[in-house]
């Protein structure tokens, strides 16, 4: 071969080196941050993909997405949160509740953040106003944690002789006073009396459920929490040994053999994130996206579990059931 049609040779594949270096530049990069962990959320974070796709953005070909877990250690979040916002990102998406959004929103002012929250978005101070969020924090609001008295009267129904139920309450989660607060409005309704145990940790956990067993309780409310939910197995197990009939938030639950639970889809929510994502990698701007909320809420009983527990379901609650698992 001539020398210079080697040079040419060289030269060409320099500027082909070059041109996709720039390309793989000019992708657009979302950071995704959530207080969960990887190998419990794999069929989320491919729902939240799906969403991405519904608004034209592949991860690998047009988009790439960055990842960060705290691993239900809400105390990592701000750190990762920081992490991210030192790379060139174009939008945040934020999940597992409001800690993984005030991480968020305290790392950046000016990169648009999608959220997904457990309950107002605006009484805990992340926006201005549903319909018009301002700021660069905008998302979906699962009102998740605002259905609390609605689990209360469901439980009251499948157990009606029970008096008094305990409350599993993790207090680092920002929504646990107003969970609280309106499971103890909803009890003084139908006359049930309520005992609080907290869990921010597996060790406090175990606590809690001795403690649950030395008061004698035999039903439980699991409160909404991304840390629960994370350890869903756990808590579930727990709820059997003792036998509690025990309410959820999610799905999830009693697909891992809890007792039933009334809340939204999850996986719907990521799919929503992911559109959301979609669009304000277009051009659209926070500020102008009002927050989403769900328009249905699913109620999921396991009848192998009520059988397990001595319990027989309501046909009332039963024709109302989404969806029963037999």
């Amino acid at each position: 071969m001539k020398r210079r049609e080697f040079i040419g040779l060289v030269g060409g594949a320099s500027v082909l080196q070059l041109a996709a270096h720039v390309q793989a530049q000019t992708i657009p990069t979302i950071g995704f941050l959530s207080a969960r962990s990887p190998g419990e959320s794999g069929y989320l974070v491919d729902a939240f993909r799906r969403g991405l796709a519904e608004a034209g953005a592949i991860e690998g070909q047009n988009v790439a997405v960055e990842y960060r877990w705290a691993l239900g250690d809400y105390d990592r979040l701000p750190m990762l949160a920081a992490e991210l916002v030192r790379r060139p990102m174009t939008a945040l998406v934020t999940v597992g509740g409001e800690k993984s959004a005030m991480a968020a929103k305290t790392a950046t002012a000016t990169i648009p953040i999608v959220a997904l929250f457990t309950a107002d978005p605006v009484e805990v101070g992340l926006v201005a106003s549903l319909n018009r969020p301002g700021g660069n924090v905008t998302g979906i609001s699962l009102q998740s944690a605002v259905l609390a008295a609605k689990r209360l009267g469901l439980l009251h129904e499948i157990a009606p002789t029970v008096t008094t139920v305990g409350i599993l309450l993790n207090p680092s989660n920002p929504t646990a006073a107003s969970q609280l607060r309106d499971m103890q409005e909803a009890a003084g309704t139908i006359g049930l009396q309520l005992k609080v145990f907290n869990a921010s940790t597996v060790p406090e956990i175990d606590t809690a459920f001795e403690a649950i067993a030395r008061n004698s309780i035999s039903a439980l409310v699991v409160a909404v929490d991304p840390y629960f939910t994370s350890r869903r197995d756990k808590l579930v197990a727990l709820a059997m040994r003792h036998s509690l009939a025990t309410m959820y938030h999610l799905r999830e639950f009693p697909m891992s053999g809890g007792l039933i639970s009334y809340g939204v889809d999850l996986p719907d929510m990521y799919r929503q994130a992911g559109v959301y994502t979609g669009r304000i990698l277009k051009g659209s701007k926070p500020a102008d996206l009002p927050i989403m909320r769900p328009t249905k809420f699913e109620l999921v009983i396991n009848l192998k579990t009520a059988k397990a527990l001595g319990l027989t379901i309501p046909p009332g609650v039963l024709a109302i059931a989404d969806e029963v698992i037999e």
